[in-house]
């Protein structure tokens, strides 16, 4: 820190004010050579709770000779060797002597330490050689028996931002931290301050306090003991279930694995909601858009995924972006109701929450996620609900920090912010374990458009997407997915042979029902062959409707999606196809459980198992119109 003159300032501050002036200058000129500083300016300070020695500040580094900063470093060095023979698998008697020896050690440094030498009236009398000598030699160990921490000073807080003067050498995003309990991120580096985002609260940063360089970035715990909890985006615990025994901790912000590290995406994730399975295949690994107005039922499709991977080898991560609190405590009931909690980790950042958290969220879910990939090679699925409030976070963050706003105020680097998280969401190689995650990335449009700029952004980042239209949602069709417009760029690699088989015609089949009934509303003399493509329409379009919280696995899929298709549910009027349909599965699956085993083993359809459900669906026909008289009269061709 520099004076109004140019000079380097060195500020001492002493435990107590009876320390002569002599001596402090001597310090400072010892400190001075130390550190090769020419010119310079002495400021002295009293602060009582140093309880003995002193602080030296001296070109933005925090040089700590206090007993009190002594007696913190003690705690520091017991609380982490506590922690470790804890998790060491030894007998109490033998964590006890680990850290008695260990207080041992901190006391003998704390006794023969420079600080306490520095006191000694005796060190700064007389100048001969062998004192000064001892002195120098003192001075070069005191890096390593000290504290000492590059420091900075807040010269302006508004709106959750600090302007820290000092932090010469920080780095872009590390953690700053101001308090036991309050940190920020180093964002904007500019020449002669620090942007630092703060993280939570942090009430007691204020104009005129002080903060230093951790040296690292943003950290969340990791590892399994998170699944079915609750944590907010620093891995805090916030369903009052307790601690989280986790000993692990990732950075939320990590490379993204390169070509050599991934492998091709070939095996199913299943949904359980028919449209997106046959239609828009997602594959473990895959990282597929979710986009729709608001209130179109983009949460319900991610919970329903998320529901659907019980029994699958799949753990979830599901991670709430500016959301009220009470649609996330709901989120939390609705999952632990269908057994789904047990395999879920939930990363929940409020709305009420400051921007910087919201910044955070999506990251601490990803880095969570990892973990799992990683180093448990599990197959993980994450939901970022949504990233259109993650954007409009970092808006806000940015517009504090004065960065040029662009396009709708965002900022220049705002496609940066989505593209290098859903980049890390891959399907590793057999040589990292073969695990993958896949993202479900959540994005709210307004009055359906889609052009706008973080969608545009996020549809060019994803593999393909799911588009939800509020019409369709208003018109009963549920899920309200626009066929047209949806779109999976795996495929067909993502599905099984049967599910392959049975949805090709499904899409030309819808769409040529649409484009038929857009030129029957003009009209009213239909001949047969359009009356046909027109019911046949109306029947795919009910076997798609879907009950929420009801997945279907892949096997009942086949079977209801080959009764579509192969035109045997013509003969049914439109209110009656999810009766028959939803009854016919039932009995197969519990008279003829074989058939349903079969397709799910073998993943195939072949022309035996055809004919057992021909013949299957064949008597259950004759039953069902026998107890309905409107069928009995009824041609059925």
């Amino acid at each position: 820190m520099n004076n109004a003159s140019g000079f380097e300032v060195i500020r001492v501050v002493t435990a107590s004010d009876d320390m002569p002036p002599e001596k402090v200058a001597l310090i400072a000129r010892r400190f001075a050579e130390h550190l090769h500083i020419s010119g310079y300016t002495i400021e002295q300070e009293t602060d009582k709770s140093l309880i003995g020695g002193y602080v030296i500040y001296a070109e933005g580094t925090k040089y700590d000779y206090s007993i009190a900063g002594q007696l913190s470093r003690i705690g520091r060095h017991l609380k982490t060797d506590r922690g470790s023979a804890e998790n060491a698998p030894e007998t109490n008697s033998d964590a006890a002597k680990e850290i008695h020896r260990s207080l041992s050690e901190a006391l003998s440094e704390f006794n023969e330490s420079p600080a306490m030498l520095f006191d000694d009236d005796s060190l700064w009398e007389g100048e001969d050689l062998e004192q000064t000598s001892q002195r120098d030699n003192l001075l070069s160990d005191f890096a390593e028996a000290s504290e000492v921490e590059q420091i900075g000073k807040v010269i302006s807080v508004s709106d959750g931002v600090a302007k820290v003067q000092g932090l010469d050498n920080c780095v872009s995003s590390e953690l700053i931290m101001f308090s036991e309990n309050s940190y920020g991120i180093a964002m904007n580096l500019e020449t002669d301050s620090v942007g630092v985002v703060l993280l939570g609260e942090c009430n007691d940063v204020v104009d005129g306090a002080m903060c230093h360089r951790t040296g690292r970035t943003v950290s969340v715990p990791v590892g399994r003991g998170l699944l079915g909890r609750v944590v907010d985006p620093l891995g805090n615990p916030i369903d009052g279930k307790g601690i989280i025994r986790s000993t692990a901790r990732r950075p939320i912000e990590t490379p993204a694995p390169n070509i050599v590290a991934r492998s091709p995406i070939c095996e199913p994730l299943q949904t359980g909601i028919t449209a997106i399975d046959a239609m828009t295949p997602i594959g473990r690994g895959q990282r597929e858009l979710i986009i729709g107005d608001r209130q179109t039922g983009k949460t319900a499709i991610a919970l329903d995924t998320i529901i659907n991977q019980r029994g699958k080898n799949v753990l979830c991560v599901y991670v709430a972006i500016g959301q009220k609190m009470s649609n996330i405590v709901r989120i939390v009931k609705t999952l632990e109701q269908y057994n789904a909690l047990e395999y879920t980790v939930i990363v929940a950042s409020s709305a009420s929450q400051q921007a910087s958290l919201q910044y955070i969220a999506p990251y601490a879910g990803c880095a969570i996620a990892e973990e799992f990939m990683y180093a448990d090679h599990e197959d993980v699925l994450i939901v970022y609900d949504d990233l259109s409030k993650h954007a409009q976070a970092y808006r806000a963050i940015s517009l504090l920090l004065r960065r040029p706003p662009g396009r709708e105020a965002y900022p220049g680097d705002v496609f940066y912010l989505h593209s290098r998280l859903l980049e890390r969401s891959a399907k590793l190689s057999d040589e990292l374990g073969g695990g993958s995650m896949t993202a479900l990335p959540i994005i709210e449009t307004l009055s359906g458009d889609i052009s706008a700029y973080i969608p545009t952004n996020v549809i060019s980042i994803t593999d393909g997407q799911i588009y939800l239209e509020s019409e369709l949602f208003f018109a009963g069709q549920r899920p309200a997915i626009n066929v047209g417009l949806s779109v999976s760029r795996v495929g067909g690699a993502a599905q099984t042979k049967a599910m392959k088989k049975v949805a090709g015609p499904l899409r030309i089949s819808l769409a040529q029902a649409r484009e038929m009934a857009a030129f029957a509303q003009f009209g009213s003399d239909l001949d047969a062959n359009t009356q046909k493509q027109l019911k046949r329409g109306v029947i795919l379009n009910e076997i798609l409707k879907q009950e929420q919280f009801a997945p279907l696995q892949m096997d009942e899929q086949v079977v209801e999606l080959y009764l579509a298709t192969s035109e045997k549910l013509m003969f049914l009027d439109k209110e009656d196809v999810k009766e028959y349909i939803g009854e016919f599965l039932q009995r197969v699956t519990v008279l003829h459980p074989e058939i349903m085993n079969k397709i799910s083993d073998t993943r195939v359809l072949d022309d035996d198992t055809k004919k057992q459900i021909d013949d299957l669906e064949a008597e259950y026909r004759e039953m069902f119109i026998a107890e309905h008289k409107e069928y009995q009269h009824r041609d059925e061709d």
